[in-house]
């Protein structure tokens, strides 16, 4: 599976902005979806997954973001509201078992930077 993350930008803090993962290659509905990010000098870390209808959030973006996928266009998505600052990150999209573990995801997009201004 080839993914592709877009959407990322310069946002103010309380704004909006939509990620996007394209799939390309094997049956992108084989996988579960899952969102992770990388602050400048922090691991990366879990964001948030969704499977064939569940979904999970990490504590710190749970009420904000919303996760969803439309198989039908190959494509997993990531809206993220009411941003802060501490959301700036290089967000990227992976595909596999699914779970909140990067060791758990097989396929990875090349991700996409998010700057969140105070």
């Amino acid at each position: 599976v080839q993914l592709q993350a877009s959407g990322g930008g310069l946002v103010q803090a309380g704004g909006s902005l939509r990620l996007s993962c394209a799939a390309s290659g094997q049956t992108f509905t084989a996988y579960a979806m899952g969102w992770f990010r990388q602050a400048p000098g922090k691991e990366r870390e879990f964001v948030a997954s969704i499977s064939w209808s569940d979904t999970y959030y990490a504590n710190s973006v749970k009420g904000r973001f919303t996760i969803s996928r439309d198989n039908a266009k190959n494509t997993g998505y990531l809206q993220m509201n009411s941003l802060k600052p501490e959301d700036t990150a290089v967000y990227y999209c992976a595909a596999g078992r699914g779970s909140r573990s990067l060791v758990d995801y097989d396929y990875w997009g090349q991700g996409t930077k998010v700057t969140v201004s105070s």
